[in-house]
């Protein structure tokens, strides 16, 4: 049978996987920090102004008038990583939306991880400094990856912290999806 040893293991692993789940619930109930407000659903986005990874500066706003999925990656991030090409076959697939990356890294990674991994669709440089780019986009918890679905009109119809899968993408970038 199992040993004293092997019961404290056990409720050990218990009680780490009770405080996992506790920690991940709370953080889907995470607020904007004061003096950041909070996007809600129906809102309009922040019209946020990046550059690009060659120095040409962009804004949000630019895009009005098309629906804009804007996705959070970092290149040390896996499941950013992992959700890349999917996100790089939606951007061609549905040529009628906008697929934007917004890079929450240091430049020069960055430009390296795309000179290695191109992507079809436009990448920007988000801000790190407080608060974030993704933070002003509603990432409260700011953990990648990130997405911000946007209407013609720039008001977020859905976000999402974590990778989208195929059918949320197809949802999100069909012209009669959501919004």
């Amino acid at each position: 049978m199992f040993g004293r040893s092997t019961w404290a293991i056990l409720a050990l692993a218990v009680l780490a996987a009770a405080l996992g789940g506790w920690l991940q619930h709370r953080s889907r109930l995470a607020h904007a920090p004061d003096g950041v407000p909070a996007i809600a659903i129906g809102a309009p986005a922040p019209d946020v102004i990046l550059s690009d990874t060659v120095g040409g500066m962009h804004r949000l706003s630019d895009y009005r008038g098309h629906r804009v999925l804007v996705n959070f990656w970092a290149s040390w991030c896996g499941p950013c990583l992992d959700e890349m090409p999917a996100l790089d076959r939606a951007a061609t697939e549905h040529p009628q939306a906008i697929v934007l990356g917004i890079a929450m890294d240091e430049p020069g990674r960055v430009r390296t991880f795309l000179r290695a991994h191109p992507v079809a669709y436009p990448v920007w440089l988000g801000s790190l400094a407080p608060p974030s780019t993704s933070l002003r986009l509603g990432n409260t918890s700011e953990v990648l990856p990130y997405s911000v679905l946007l209407d013609r009109q720039g008001r977020v119809l859905a976000s999402r912290r974590g990778p989208l899968d195929a059918d949320t993408l197809k949802r999100w970038l069909d012209p009669a999806g959501p919004g």
